[in-house]
């Protein structure tokens, strides 16, 4: 929510980790220097780039300090300038140095790039930092051989690792943000459900059955007084919709549809989807129930069933109507009037879904709408 302070990001242990590391790593590329500079071709140009593995050391320190600068363009950065200073060294070893598989001029120290970028990344981010060390270190080389590939293993498999951990600790963070959202939601819900027990469900209940009794206009009261009880006691024993582009409970949602003429069914537990999809869905039963009121009568029964499958979602709203005759809805199509076409079969169909209508004279009215969860809310993607 707006409202909320900003939580900090669980992936701040590694880069404070990366931090450490890059000064540790420059402490032995300065060692590095000092024992190989005499037999370098250029050692003038080894402590120019020994200068800036010092520069850029401070300017990420500086930055990855802060959460609020660690900027994607800043990581990437990061590799490039890794890659520039390593590529130096063809230009800094001698070719005995070479032979001798002496280190780079940045060593150990280009081995925090990978890193960096799995903690920004993730895992793919981490490796494909350290697939382009291990290229630029082929490159700086002039060749590929078997400790090239050592080093592009190891370079690759700390990205990895790092990419992994920042983003399990991130989604964990989620999961436990919005555990404690709906803890604490569910605490309100039931002290605002005693409160209103205790003062406005009784009452409405106390009109329903008195009304009843009398009969005449008072039994219109009651019947009114009823629908608003069970609204009441859905919006009250429901999970709020979440947050526009986060996640809603689509079985809370459809609670809200219940009165005395119409039964909502669905499963014991939540049935989270993006908020966008259950706002679709709802609107989707509301406009069958919507038909059910207008053509089948006020003493028509509809029920509403949602069931979970995993990978789909179906939702069937069914009614003891008089059913549709033969032809209805395509004549109603031709005539303009598009409630069914566009705002149950359009909406199923731009969720990705299928919708199955069963009807006939006398029979009442099925609808079946299967819609697919989408990938990243899948069970077994969570």
């Amino acid at each position: 929510m707006s409202t909320s302070p900003a939580l900090r990001d669980p992936a701040t242990p590694l880069w404070w980790g990366t931090i450490v590391l890059r000064w540790v790593t420059l402490a032995f590329a300065l060692g590095a220097l000092l024992v190989y500079r005499s037999g370098y071709d250029r050692p003038g140009l080894a402590w120019a780039a020994f200068g800036v593995m010092a520069a850029w050391s401070l300017v990420t320190t500086l930055t990855f300090a802060r959460e609020s600068l660690r900027l994607r363009s800043l990581v990437v950065a990061d590799v490039v300038v890794t890659c520039g200073v390593m590529l130096t060294s063809q230009q800094v070893l001698s070719d005995q140095q070479f032979a001798e598989t002496a280190p780079l001029v940045t060593t150990v120290w280009a081995s925090v790039a990978p890193l960096t970028a799995g903690a920004r990344f993730g895992a793919v981010g981490g490796v494909l930092a350290g697939l382009v060390m291990a290229v630029c270190t082929g490159l700086a080389r002039l060749e590929f051989d078997l400790d090239v590939a050592r080093d592009g293993v190891l370079l690759t498999a700390s990205g990895l690792l790092i990419g992994i951990t920042a983003t399990t600790a991130r989604r964990s963070q989620a999961t436990l943000a919005q555990a404690m959202r709906t803890e604490a939601a569910t605490a309100e819900r039931e002290r605002l459900a005693r409160s209103i027990h205790d003062s406005v469900l009784q009452v409405l209940a106390r009109v329903r059955r008195r009304g009843a009794e009398l009969g005449g206009e008072a039994a219109e009261l009651a019947r009114l007084a009823g629908e608003q009880e069970i609204a009441l006691r859905a919006l009250v024993s429901t999970e709020p919709s979440g947050p526009a582009g986060g996640d809603a409970d689509l079985r809370a949602a459809l609670q809200l549809l219940a009165t005395p003429s119409v039964q909502v069914s669905g499963p014991a537990g939540d049935v989270r989807l993006p908020a966008t999809v259950v706002t679709e869905l709802v609107a989707v039963a509301k406009e069958a129930l919507s038909n059910v009121e207008r053509h089948a009568g006020p003493a028509a029964k509809a029920w509403v069933l949602l069931e979970d499958l995993g990978e789909d979602v179906v939702l069937t709203i069914r009614d003891d109507g008089p059913g549709i005759p033969p032809g209805r809805l395509e004549a109603a199509e031709a005539e303009g009037h598009l409630g069914v076409a566009m705002s149950i079969r359009g909406r199923v169909n731009d969720l990705g879904g299928t919708s199955t209508l069963e009807t006939a004279p006398g029979a009442g009215t099925e609808w079946e709408l299967r819609v697919p969860r989408p990938r990243q809310r899948r069970r077994g993607s969570r």
